[in-house]
């Protein structure tokens, strides 16, 4: 179903009327304007991009809001879309043009996991934004366990560590551990798994033959879409889950579960969504390529700017029914800075959510690696792969050879500094080590960094040895 319906008369006549007086406005400033940056003329400018419901997607719905689709001569139509699977699919078959996706969607979709499609990223959306609740019941079962701070409250991060031993007891009286996730190949999916081998919980492996994810597992993970976990919690169908924001604080204002970590806490300024369209649609429109992402990175630096100042707005746009549709209050408690655990357990996390400062929107390869590096170690790739096949992978998918030239483009207009991106780069991070368990990764080495954890596959491991072995 497509928004905006109610103003369909507003955009169609600001449009039509933006076209006629474009052309002349643009050669009167290319012949006002001493260093005019290159003139930039879409080859479609009716697009239409889809997203999920998540305040993650909120570069998109500013930069309608903002005007910066339209001054790139973009006129766009937002859809919100029923779940990940659909949303993908509409992008391959043309539907949409492009969308909010999960970080891993263009890369399964590239190496043939799923559907298969050649998708690439131009443009990183955000980094953090996610969190794990628990119900209620596991919560009281766990928070015994928890070292207190001086105050009496829960001294975070909180490891799954404590977690264990209610998955213990629940084996022990022949219920199984359910938990949600959105997607197979989503962050949520990862950080879940990778929070639970953390503290020794197993979380499942998948195989050619089992795409389950729940062979060996101690915790089941199933797929739930976003907004339906507070009621697929509170329906008891399961005891957790891990999903982006306002979903968690969502099962805090209802009382039905309680946020145990966030993301931010699981891998520090982790890289979530990308916005994602065809190798097909990149070559067919470059121009159209380059303009949509100008005005996704101005949405991300319009996000960010002057710590943060911005929000309260961003927090009164999102909350429309045609964005994310939640409470104010609810979207602002996690968009603002803050992040509420247990209810009136409010804390400082001023990064819960990055939009454009720590070069958050430049699609890194390394980024991809590591999601690459999660599909190998839980058996979404079956076989393994040398170190030169996750780098070439990388780059058929991440373009930040596209996202720099959107960039350069940008600070010519004088829209942006140019010290605010990594001319420099080579597209890989400085190694990290700023995870739950300490483990230092550094994408240029992936079978190196699989080979540190206990639990998942790594070197020449397949599903089936290690299955029988556990």
């Amino acid at each position: 179903m497509k928004i905006k319906l109610a103003n369909t008369f507003r955009d169609f006549t600001r449009r039509h009327f933006l076209r006629s007086v474009a052309a002349p406005l643009a050669a009167l400033a290319v012949a006002t304007t001493p260093l005019a940056a290159e003139e930039l003329i879409p080859e479609k400018d009716e697009l239409k991009f889809g997203f999920i419901k998540l305040t993650d997607m909120a570069p998109l719905a500013i930069a309608y809001e903002k005007g910066f689709f339209e001054d790139e001569g973009l006129f766009v139509t937002l859809e919100p879309q029923a779940n990940w699977k659909v949303l993908l699919d509409r992008v391959i078959t043309g539907e949409l043009d492009g969308a909010h996706m999960l970080a891993g969607q263009p890369l399964a979709a590239t190496i043939g996991y799923g559907t298969e499609a050649h998708i690439i990223t131009p443009f990183s959306m955000d980094l953090n934004g996610n969190g794990i609740t628990v119900s209620n019941e596991v919560w009281e079962m766990m928070k015994p366990l928890i070292p207190k701070m001086e105050d009496g409250r829960p001294q975070h991060p909180i490891k799954a560590d404590y977690l264990k031993p209610v998955i213990e007891q629940f084996q022990d009286e022949g219920r199984p551990f359910n938990m949600g996730m959105v997607f197979p190949v989503s962050t949520h999916n990862y950080e879940l798994r990778y929070w639970l081998a953390a503290g020794g919980i197993h979380p499942g492996y998948y195989s050619p033959a089992d795409i389950s994810g729940q062979i060996a597992a101690e915790a089941l993970l199933s797929v739930t879409p976003p907004p339906q976990m507070p009621a697929t919690l509170e329906a008891g169908t399961i005891s957790g889950y891990c999903v982006g924001e306002p979903w968690n604080q969502q099962a805090v204002f209802k009382g039905i579960g309680v946020p145990v970590i966030t993301d931010y806490e699981i891998w520090k300024d982790n890289p979530e969504k990308v916005f994602g369209i065809t190798a097909e649609f990149a070559e067919q429109y470059p121009n159209t390529t380059i303009a949509l992402t100008k005005a996704l990175i101005r949405a991300g630096q319009w996000l960010d700017e002057n710590d943060n100042a911005n929000r309260g707005e961003a927090v009164e746009i999102l909350s429309r029914s045609e964005y994310v549709g939640a409470d104010e209050e609810v979207i602002a408690n996690s968009m603002t800075g803050t992040f509420e655990y247990e209810r009136g357990d409010k804390r400082e996390i001023p990064d819960f959510n990055v939009f454009f400062r720590y070069n958050a929107t430049y699609p890194y390869y390394s980024d991809a690696v590591w999601y690459l590096t999660q599909m190998r170690r839980w058996g979404q790739i079956a076989e393994p792969k040398s170190d030169d096949w996750y780098a070439e992978v990388a780059a058929k998918v991440y373009r930040p050879d596209l996202y720099l030239k959107a960039a350069k483009i940008l600070v010519e207009e004088g829209h942006v500094g140019e010290a605010d991106f990594p001319w420099e780069t080579d597209g890989y991070r400085a190694p990290v080590s700023e995870f739950i368990d300490g483990v230092t990764y550094d994408g240029r080495t992936p079978n190196d960094y699989l080979k540190q954890f206990p639990i998942g596959l790594k070197g020449d491991d397949l599903v089936a040895q290690l299955s029988e072995l556990e």
